[in-house]
């Protein structure tokens, strides 16, 4: 359910310079040997261990890999004289070793490596190791106090994390446990304290913000599932719905602010941003629906038209898409956004001609539209629609009534008849 922040270790390279005297040769081959000390003191062979060699006399260049034979023993076979290579060592289980000044002719190269995690040197690495090997004894110290401040700020930083990631696990399992049991204020309080640890955080707080909008929303309802209670005081209870819907819109339009402006090469937590962004998409969807449909608010229903646009592009259920079309023009269409609506409705028809819900609420809108501008051509397309409509839905459909009240409408005040529909 949830990603921990992924942070690139620190590591202290040993540099160990073992005599590798200047040669004066023409060229000639390079000769080691790599061996294992183990914690019991005993050295060992190292057979596969890798063998890089880096220019050092250039600032590129670099021989082919070797790895060492079941003895541990390797070698380059020939290097061309006034070439300096710094001879980089890794293998599993110990740590890796880095040996500059190595010319053609000079003695077996002997590597000595202690036990570690297998890490593998980067060139980048070698090379600043053979920058500070040369420095000066001023430059190094100077050097030396830029690493440690860089140190401790990762260091404080590594532990911000780890206490980030305390916070945000506890607060993510309690508000969990909040929301089952039906509990949505501790829940959204518990889900704020999550936010609050690491608001910005891309792995965490949108999926922190998609539950506590999922909790505020359930709540919203709640309150306007009282306000129609024999006794209830409607006004306070509404009020709550309305704040309650709108802070849910509110923690969902954040969570996708921070996925919209926010990258992170884990793969683990990319595929976390993709399913938190459908998630919440899929819940912003409701909760806009709630907010009209519930008669809460609906002053923010065309900031829904965009929404559903990107739901669209997440969601490969095809009902579900027809189902979230409908929907868009559903709440547009009562909250007074006829012209919206008529779009929206005429997108589900491309898809599903006979759709029963849109060819009622098209005809509806466009009945309301056209006896508006009084335009006869709207007011006929909108009752053939309803006409279709009636012709094919059952009489428990929830519009059945108001579209046979506006045909009736249309046929004895305006004197208009239904025409069939071409498709």
């Amino acid at each position: 359910m949830f990603n921990k922040k992924v942070i690139g270790a620190l590591f202290a390279l040993a540099f160990m310079v073992v005599g590798a005297a200047s040669s004066y040769a023409q060229g000639g081959p390079v000769y080691g040997e790599v061996k294992l000390k183990k914690a019991d003191g005993t050295e060992v062979p190292v057979e596969g261990a890798l063998i890089e060699a880096y220019r050092t006399d250039t600032t590129s260049g670099k021989l082919p890999s070797a790895k060492t034979n079941s003895k541990g023993e390797f070698s380059f076979a020939s290097i061309q004289h006034g070439h300096v290579y710094a001879i980089a060592v890794s293998a599993p289980g110990a740590g890796p070793r880095v040996t500059p000044d190595i010319k053609a002719g000079g003695p077996k190269v002997l590597v000595l490596l202690d036990e570690g995690d297998g890490r593998r040197v980067e060139e980048d690495e070698v090379r600043e190791l053979i920058k500070v090997a040369g420095m000066s004894e001023e430059e190094r110290k100077k050097s030396d106090a830029e690493y440690q401040k860089q140190l401790e700020k990762y260091n404080a930083e590594k532990k911000k994390a780890e206490d980030n990631h305390k916070i945000v696990s506890a607060a993510l399992d309690a508000g969990d446990k909040a929301f089952n049991a039906k509990d949505y204020n501790t829940a959204i309080a518990k889900f704020d304290e999550g936010i609050n640890a690491d608001p910005d955080f891309e792995g965490s707080a949108p999926v922190l913000l998609n539950y506590k909008g999922v909790a505020l929303r359930l709540r919203g309802f709640e309150a306007y599932r009282r306000s129609a209670q024999a006794g209830a005081d409607r006004a306070a209870e509404m009020a709550t719905a309305k704040a309650d819907l709108n802070a849910s819109a509110d923690a969902f339009a954040r969570g996708l602010e921070i996925l919209n402006t926010k990258t992170n090469n884990d793969a683990s937590i990319k595929e976390n941003m993709t399913n938190t962004r459908k998630n919440i998409l899929t819940n912003f969807v409701e909760t806009h629906r709630l907010l009209v449909l519930t008669k809460a608010d609906s002053s923010r229903v065309k900031d829904a038209i965009p929404i559903f646009a990107e739901y669209q592009k997440v969601e490969t259920d095809k009902a579900l898409k027809v189902k979230a079309m409908v929907t868009l023009g559903d709440i547009l269409r009562e909250a007074g956004e006829a012209d919206d609506a008529i779009t929206a409705y005429r997108a589900v028809l491309v898809e599903e001609p006979k759709n029963a819900d849109s060819l009622a609420g098209l005809g509806l809108s466009l009945f309301n539209v056209g006896v508006s501008n009084d335009n006869k051509e709207q007011m006929q397309e909108g009752l053939n629609l309803m006409q279709s409509f009636v012709e094919s839905a059952p009489d428990s459909h929830s519009l059945k009534a108001s579209v046979q009240a506006a045909i009736e409408f249309l046929k004895t005040d305006m004197k208009m008849t239904p025409q069939k529909r071409g498709r």
